[in-house]
């Protein structure tokens, strides 16, 4: 069995994600604790107690997925005796994600990576003012034939795939009108559904490029070291292993389509059978079973997961 770990992204945020962790392990607490320390602000109570209109905050929910990511990464290591470089061939994430993904693959520390993901949140959030932006998910068509939709739905403005998630689900990113005009193309090409997406801007098209250049500075700042194992990058498909391009595709990540489908496929092509989602929820479960047939995706988020995991190591 190939094993590659996966981290989820930004949607996957609940209230009281991660607090079973940070009760029943001293790991997972240093976690959100090394977190706290690195923002200088108690986002561990914003993610425990919510409201969850805070934590839904692109600047909040974004270090916070991490930190309930590298948390029960922690718990893995600690309880069940689990080793990245010997045991996983992978690591990836889906768009955030990939900043967990490096964390726990050592490329960046934790305390780095908070900060990184609350500059990347602020700076997104910022990039275009609110109601200018959209981004809708188009549902029954393919990637080329959205692609199609966008480019067709431009008509001089921004409309461009932002998300690949697979199994016939593209998300379109860009200008407010132009994506409502990818939703009503998308119907009259036979989309089974295309609908607007409630989000506080327009992710992953090149309306963030003012997030991009702030995000090429800010990783500019921090030391960035080889990962354990590559990670297959979003807007590659490929894996990534030295630091320089690890740091030029995430700069690329934040006006880039996440390619989820093709890093999924590739990681399956190279032997994976067997993922993990590492954190809150399980929507990458979701996607992969769509994409990699026959592979297994196992959502780890709690200690009764961490508890099924390292039952299943010592059978």
């Amino acid at each position: 069995m190939t094993v590659a770990f996966v981290f989820p992204g930004q949607g996957s945020q609940t209230v009281g994600m991660g607090k079973a962790l940070a009760d029943n392990f001293a790991v997972a607490r240093a976690v959100f604790d090394e977190v706290d320390d690195a923002l200088s602000s108690k986002l561990s109570a914003i993610v425990f107690e919510g409201p969850i209109e805070t934590l839904t905050l692109t600047e909040n929910a974004q270090p916070a997925l991490m930190a309930v990511s590298l948390a029960a990464f922690r718990v893995l290591q600690a309880e069940a005796g689990f080793d990245l470089a010997r045991d996983a061939q992978f690591v990836a994430g889906h768009s955030l994600g990939e900043y967990s993904a490096l964390a726990a693959a050592g490329t960046f520390s934790i305390a780095d990576t908070a900060r990184l993901l609350r500059t990347r949140g602020q700076a997104m959030q910022k990039a275009v003012p609110v109601g200018i932006g959209a981004m809708a998910a188009l549902i029954g068509l393919e990637f080329d034939a959205a692609v199609a939709v966008a480019a067709e739905a431009a008509q001089g403005q921004v409309c461009q795939a932002a998300n690949d998630n697979g199994g016939g689900q593209v998300v379109v990113s860009g200008d407010k009108a132009a994506v409502e005009r990818a939703v009503d193309i998308a119907k009259a090409k036979g989309a089974k559904r295309a609908m607007l997406l409630t989000v506080s801007a327009p992710f992953h098209c090149a309306l963030m490029q003012p997030a991009a250049d702030v995000m090429a500075q800010a990783l500019a700042k921090v030391h960035v070291n080889k990962p354990a194992v590559p990670v297959v990058a979003n807007v590659t498909a490929s894996p990534l292993r030295e630091p320089a391009d690890i740091v030029k595709s995430l700069v690329a990540q934040v006006t880039g389509t996440v390619r989820w489908r093709e890093c999924v496929s590739f990681m399956a092509s190279q032997g994976v059978t067997q993922f993990y989602e590492i954190g809150a929820g399980k929507v990458l479960a979701g996607l992969n079973k769509r994409i990699a047939d026959g592979a297994t995706t196992t959502a780890i988020g709690t200690p009764d997961d961490i508890a099924a995991f390292k039952a299943g190591r010592t059978k």
